[in-house]
Order: structure tokens, then sequence, then C-alpha cells
């Protein structure tokens, strides 16, 4: 059987690697590249991470098996602890900001006494209006309104307020009241799976992308114009001449349902309803340092994180890449960055397309009536981060490839 999978991103290249002992795997990529947001670009021998700071570890043993037996061994990675810190009130405090009371009582006793009364009375019912009744519910009203509010707000580009708190799953190390408590009178630390993780050592993630493309048929420049299912055939045509047995798009599924011949109305309306923001980033030599992200709530500074890049690297480079969600001039990031003396000096710059979804009100009833369509269709999947409207982290994609791979497989098996 004939397998096309719409882009070559790390989600469309970690399935058609799981695919193609068994299958005849075809990916087509818009770009002329593949890898997706993930990929890097070589700036004066710097890997210049255009969207976000892609690293790799996973709490999923089957990722972790695939990604090092399979693509890229172990003893080619470095490991690196998560090195985060918060810029908090003109001070840095450690990431998570609750398990960083301690600190911020050293130099305001009284906020870090609300912030404690706030978190330990606070009632979470579980059932939230919104992403803002969320965090009052899970962090109480201090750390809500100092912390988490304006910093959401900065990242998603609209008031957490009209958001749904659907995305934060697994993003977010969220205490409950006994490892709050704990963090006070001991030394509670991040439990997330990044606490720790790994990054070539090439210090670029391109040769992973690189090994994980290895041997696949990847046709660059190709753009998807139309998708027509031929039911005589029984078949996906792809611009009225590619033909696939079973057809997986990556694409963000605000698109694919524009490209499908006979839609319906209904749902090219719910794609309409999908947001999305776009990002920009901006690589600079800096002072230099061993941090790994600093998040920044502040609304004078519109940069909202720091990936400190080079601290991914063995051994380690000054740089650092700031980020802003939004489209920014080049001179906006570089007046913006003139109020850091960290920064010393932009080497490049990057405004995305599609960096991150926005899940706002119309999430849920979009997304579902998209997804129920295509379950509607035969032999048609929608896939990763874009594909399937979600903030999944590399390894995320990865898990979501391994079991879509074992669907088909069990599916199809037999048929190839």
């Amino acid at each position: 059987m004939r397998i096309g999978i719409l882009g070559a991103g790390i989600s469309g290249l970690s399935l058609g690697r799981l695919l193609s002992n068994d299958f005849t795997v075809e990916l087509l990529e818009r770009g002329s590249i593949y890898g997706g947001i993930a990929r890097t670009k070589n700036v004066n021998g710097i890997a210049y991470h255009k969207v976000g700071g892609h690293c790799f570890n996973s709490k999923y043993n089957d990722v972790l098996d695939f990604v090092f037996k399979e693509v890229l061994s172990k003893s080619k990675w470095h490991n690196i602890q998560r090195n985060a810190v918060i810029k908090y009130k003109n001070e840095e405090v450690s990431y998570p900001i609750e398990f960083a009371v301690k600190e911020i009582y050293n130099f305001d006793k009284e906020l870090a006494l609300s912030i404690t009364k706030d978190f330990l009375n606070a009632n979470d019912d579980f059932e939230y209006a919104d992403l803002e009744d969320w965090f009052r519910k899970k962090f109480g009203n201090t750390l809500a309104d100092s912390y988490f509010l304006p910093y959401n707000e900065k990242i998603w580009n609209r008031p957490p307020n009209e958001m749904s708190p659907a995305w934060v799953e697994g993003k977010l190390p969220i205490p409950n009241k006994m490892s709050f408590f704990n963090a006070l009178i001991s030394n509670e630390e991040d439990k997330m799976p990044h606490s720790t993780f790994y990054y070539p050592d090439s210090n670029d993630q391109n040769t992973f992308i690189d090994s994980l493309a290895q041997g696949l048929n990847i046709t660059c420049n190709y753009n998807v114009d139309q998708i027509v299912y031929n039911s005589n055939k029984k078949c996906w045509i792809v611009n009225g001449d590619k033909e696939y047995d079973i057809l997986v798009s990556t694409l963000p599924m605000n698109i694919l349902p524009s490209l499908i011949a006979d839609i319906t109305s209904e749902i090219i309306e719910a794609a309409g309803n999908l947001k999305y923001n776009k990002v920009t980033t901006m690589l600079w030599e800096t002072k230099g340092t061993e941090r790994t992200w600093t998040y920044v709530p502040d609304k004078a500074n519109f940069f909202h994180r720091y990936i400190h890049i080079g601290s991914f690297y063995y051994p380690r480079k000054n740089v650092s890449i700031t980020e802003v969600v939004g489209t920014k001039t080049y001179e906006e990031m570089v007046e913006n960055g003139k109020q850091d003396p960290f920064l010393i000096k932009p080497l490049d710059y990057n405004v995305s397309d599609h960096a991150y979804v926005v899940f706002d009100e119309n999430y849920e009833i979009a997304t579902e009536k998209i997804k129920q369509y295509l379950a509607s269709r035969d032999n048609i999947y929608t896939h990763g981060r874009f594909g399937e409207w979600q903030y999944y982290n590399m390894d995320v994609c990865i898990k979501q490839s391994i079991d879509l791979a074992a669907k088909i497989n069990s599916k199809y098996s037999g048929n190839s």
C-alpha cells in the first residue's frame, strides 16, 4: 500500500520512518528542506533555532528507545541540566515560581507570605470558566496576578479570561498543597520531563533531524493545492497526479479542509474559527550565562522569554535567542533589546508562520468538528502539532507518531 504524508516536520518524518519498512511511503514537503519548525539555521557556525529552542527528553520509554536505538545513538548526545529562571520583581528566581517562595522571601517577605497564604487557601473545585480561573484556583490570586496572568497574556497575545485551560496538561509543573509545602521547608524542585534534556554533540538539532530523515522518500518544494478522494480506485489523489491508499496530513488543521475537494461549508467555517500565533525571534551575541531559559512576565519588555541556546552547546557559546509572540520588525527587536545590557549584538532574525495554536473559546468545538469529519472519511488521518492543533513538544510529536504507526500497521497489516 502507498502512504502519502503531507509535511516533513518532526511528526511527518517520525511517522515516515516508522512505516517505511512495511509500506511504500512518500513525504511531500512545502519547504525547500525537511524538518519544519524544529530545523535550525546556520549563522556563522551557530545553530539558530528560528522557532523555539528544540531539545529532547521524554517520559515515554518507547520514544526514548526509538530515538536512541533507531535514529541517533545516545552516545551522540550530551545531557544538560535545566537551569531556568524567571525575571520577577526585578530579581531572578528559579523556575517553576511556586517552588521559589524561599527565594522571594529573601527580597520581599510580605509577597512571599501572601503567595503562601493564597496558595494554601486556593479552592480548586476542578471546574474552570477559563484559563484565568484555572490559574487562580490552582495557584491563588497573588501568583496569578503577579506572574501567571501577565506572562500568559504575553505568550498568547490575548487575555487568559478569553482562553481555555486545555493546553496546560503536561506543560506546567502543577504542585498540590503538600508539594508546595515541601518546597517551603526543603528543596522541592522542577520534576518535569525536561528538567534535564539531551542535545546533539554536534551542537545542532539538525543532526537528529537529518538522521530521522535518512532513507526516506521526501519531495521538497511541493505545494499541495488539492486533495480528492477517488471512490472507484479507493485512493486519495493529491494535485491530480499523486495517488495514495492512505493519506496522513500534518498540514495545519486550519488549512487542510480548504484543500479537500468535496468538503462541507460547515467544516470550512470551523477551520476558519481556529486561531494561531506567529512568533518573532532574534539571535544575539551575549555576555554569556549558565541559564538555559529566562521567562519575562514584565510588560515593559515585550520579549516573553530568552532561550539561552549557547548553554545547550558543549562547550558553551555566548549566544541567546529572544522571543516575542506576534510580528515585530528587526528594528523593534533591536530597540527592545537595548534595555538589557546582557544582549550585546543581534546576529539574525526571523518571523515564523504557524508557531503556537491558540486555545480560545472556539478551540474545542472547531477541532472536534474537523476531527469527526476526517474520521468519517476513508483512510485519511490528521497528525502532529498543527495537524491535531495541539501544543505538542517534539517528544510528544514522536509519541503520537509511534501510536499512529501502530494503529495503521494493525489496521492494514498484510495489505502492504
